[in-house]
Parts: structure tokens; C-alpha cells; sequence
């Protein structure tokens, strides 16, 4: 017969290895459950060990530190004695006591407007200043056009094409109509002596505004004198000359010192820009005195058309100044360009200007049969073509036939 264990009723103690057990507790333990997780008695965390500092050897101060500090100190001392106090004196006083140093300038128009040292067009008052053109209220009356001469546009075109080498701009303007030819018209140009037209206008506006007079003198210096068109770079050093004479030579023998010494007369440069400007031309500019080899000082055949035209205007020229003008104008030599192209009754006023790579001629026309155009060509070629001279030619033909006979 088998023993049962669970029949026994064990109710003393047993003692076992010093500890004393219910031994009827022991029994179960075989036949129930075991325990469960978190009745299990927590295990004893490790005590965690403090790692030892370790002991670092103090270093001791050697020579070359030494020397490192005594020099440090060197520099540290020159630098109170003799940059602190100085810059204490010239910046830190002024700038909280109001003392000035001279030393020390300050200019905040050169920093609100870095570039007005190369890209100024007018002076005043000894500060330069970048002014545009006076569009909206011009004292010259722009160019009243009315229809565009599309055949004779057409014929112009074609003749372009018989030289391919020549880029040119052409302005005809019809005053008995108001039509005209507009190819490339806005186009800027080198304006080589042509740019003496508003050197011309310019002078006699301050005539008429009592400013100079005509047969005022002028001395001749080195200064003035320049290379190029015109002899009086080989006059006399010191002799005088009427600002008539000036105006004559300038228009007629396209002379460069004379132009210098009646745009110094006028304001220089600066003065021609103004006036220009005022005028309403957005797209003419002097920008080196003559001769202009470089082809810096420029223009447009519109613009230049614009100041032909205001030549008749009462409201802008008066009629003395308009005679003088005229005249100088009427007996330039140089007659190979547009007046070459028109009748042998055809009166021309005009100024021409060459600078090797550009060649142009502009001025007004008066026919036999009383009719008059302004017309202005300017023309970009290889250095000294011939091509450029004969295009001007047969263009000033072409135009001058078709207001003859209208065709």
C-alpha cells in the first residue's frame, strides 16, 4: 500500500540546517503553483564603487614661461601706455564730447551713394550729383511726327543691305507734314563732333541770358589746346580770341580747342550735361573734352533731331540767336556726307563728326521748291571704310529725291 503523504498531519517542526521549517509547508511546495514574480524577494543592488581621483602632478613653472609672461606683460603695458590713452584722445573724447579731431573725417554722402565719384553728371555747390533728364516739363519742344514714310523707309532699308558692313541710324522729319523715317532713331551712338551742336545751343542760351557775350575774349592756353580737327592747336600760346570766332571755327572747321575753351566759357562739361538734361534729352551726354577719339561722349539720331528742330522755336531760341547759329551751320566745310547726296539748289545747315568707327552728319535741308527736312545719319563702319561715306551719300539721295518728287 502505497503512503500517502497528504494523510499525515504533520504538525511539529523539523530543525534543518539551523532553520526551523513548517515541514507541512514543504510538502506543498511541491504541488502548487510556484511563486509568482513579484512575490520573489528583490535582490540586493550592488553598492557602486566611487572611482579614485586621480592625484595630477602640479606643474612646475619652467623658464620658457616665464619669459612667456614677462613678455606678455611687455606687450600688455606698451599697449596702455601708448594705444589706450591715443585712442581715448582722438575717438572716445570726440565722440562723446563733441570735440572734433582732424584727423578723422566722415563724409555719409559717400557712403549712402558709393558710386557719385564715377557716375555723376552734375556738380553743385562742390558736391556731385546724379540727376536725370527733365521729361515731364523739357524747355525743348519734342518732335511733332504724324505718319511714318513706310516706302521711303522701305527704299532706306534696302540700300542697308547693300552694305552689310555699315550699321546705321537714320532720322528724317518732314516739316511741312510732320512724317518721318525712324530706323534705329533711339539707338545710341558715338556722337563725335556732332556733340558741337549742344555746345553751340548751350553758348547762346547763356547769351540770351546775359550770362557771356558773344565778343567776349578768350586766352588761348595749353590747356585748351588739342589734337585732332582744327588748327588752332598750332596758334599762338596766349593770344585771344572773341567767342565769336570761337563758335565759328568749332562749327565750321569742326576745330577741338575752340570747342574746349567755349565749353570751359559755358561751365565745362558739367554745364553741356545740365543744359541737356533741362532741355529734356535723356540720351546725350559729353563726357570727355575733345578730341573723343574713344568715342565716349554720345547721342542719337532722335535726340539730335529734337535740338534741328528747336532751332525754329521762338519759345526756345530767339531770332538773333537763331541767325547766328544758322550761319556758322550753312558754310561747314566738310560737304562729303549728306551734302553730297542733295541738289546743287538745296541749302544745308549741319555739322558732320568722325572718329574712324563712326561717321555721321546731321542738319536741316532747304529744297528749291521751299519745302525743308531735318535729317540726321549716323553710322558705325570698320575703322575709316569708305562703304560708311558712300551710305551716307546715296541715303541723303534717296531721301532728297523722294521729298522732291514723292517717290
Amino acid at each position: 500500500m502505497a503512503y500517502n503523504y497528504r494523510q499525515e498531519d504533520y504538525r511539529g517542526y523539523y530543525q534543518q540546517g539551523g532553520y526551523r521549517t513548517n515541514h507541512s509547508n514543504v510538502v506543498r511546495n511541491y504541488t502548487q503553483t510556484p511563486i509568482r514574480k513579484h512575490q520573489q524577494t528583490p535582490l540586493q543592488r550592488p553598492v557602486p564603487v566611487k572611482p579614485r581621483k586621480k592625484k595630477v602632478a602640479k606643474r612646475k613653472n619652467s623658464f620658457k614661461s616665464f619669459v612667456a609672461n614677462i613678455i606678455l606683460l611687455s606687450l600688455l603695458g606698451l599697449l596702455g601706455y601708448f594705444v589706450l590713452p591715443t585712442g581715448f584722445n582722438d575717438i572716445t573724447t570726440p565722440l562723446f564730447m563733441g570735440e572734433r579731431n582732424k584727423n578723422i573725417t566722415f563724409n555719409a554722402r559717400e557712403i549712402l551713394f558709393p558710386t557719385l565719384n564715377y557716375m555723376s553728371n552734375d556738380w553743385y555747390m562742390g558736391q556731385r550729383y546724379l540727376a536725370s533728364a527733365n521729361t515731364k516739363n523739357p524747355k525743348m519742344s519734342p518732335v511733332f511726327t504724324t505718319t511714318r514714310i513706310k516706302p521711303l523707309e522701305d527704299k532706306l532699308t534696302n540700300l542697308m543691305k547693300a552694305y552689310p558692313s555699315i550699321k546705321p541710324a537714320i532720322y528724317v522729319w518732314d516739316y511741312d507734314t510732320g512724317n518721318y523715317v525712324d530706323i534705329n532713331g533711339d539707338k545710341v551712338y558715338s556722337a563725335a563732333s556732332i556733340i558741337k551742336i549742344p555746345v553751340l545751343i548751350q553758348l547762346f542760351k547763356q547769351i540770351e541770358a546775359n550770362q557771356v557775350q558773344l565778343f567776349d575774349k578768350m586766352t588761348l592756353t595749353d590747356y585748351y589746346k588739342a589734337s585732332g580737327s582744327g588748327s588752332m592747336q598750332y596758334y599762338k600760346t596766349n593770344s585771344e580770341y572773341t567767342l565769336d570766332y570761337l563758335a565759328k571755327v568749332m562749327i565750321q572747321d569742326s576745330d577741338n580747342s575752340a570747342t574746349n575753351m567755349i565749353m570751359s566759357k559755358v561751365g565745362s562739361m558739367t554745364g553741356v550735361n545740365r543744359a541737356i538734361r533741362d532741355w529734356g534729352l535723356k540720351d546725350t551726354h559729353v563726357e570727355t573734352w575733345l578730341p573723343d577719339l574713344t568715342g565716349t561722349n554720345y547721342t542719337t539720331a532722335k535726340d539730335l533731331t529734337t535740338m534741328l528742330y528747336n532751332l525754329d522755336n521762338p519759345s526756345f531760341l530767339n531770332i538773333s540767336s537763331r541767325e547766328y547759329i544758322v550761319d556758322y551751320m550753312s558754310h561747314v566745310k566738310n560737304n562729303r556726307l549728306i551734302h553730297a547726296g542733295l541738289g546743287k539748289d538745296a541749302l544745308f545747315v549741319h555739322k558732320t563728326g568722325d572718329i574712324g568707327t563712326m561717321l555721321g552728319d546731321a542738319g536741316i535741308v532747304y529744297m528749291p521748291n521751299n519745302k525743308k527736312y531735318a535729317i540726321v545719319i549716323l553710322a558705325n563702319r570698320p575703322y575709316n571704310s569708305p562703304d560708311g561715306v558712300n551710305f551716307i551719300k546715296n541715303a541723303s539721295k534717296i531721301v532728297y529725291d523722294y521729298m522732291l518728287t514723292g517717290k
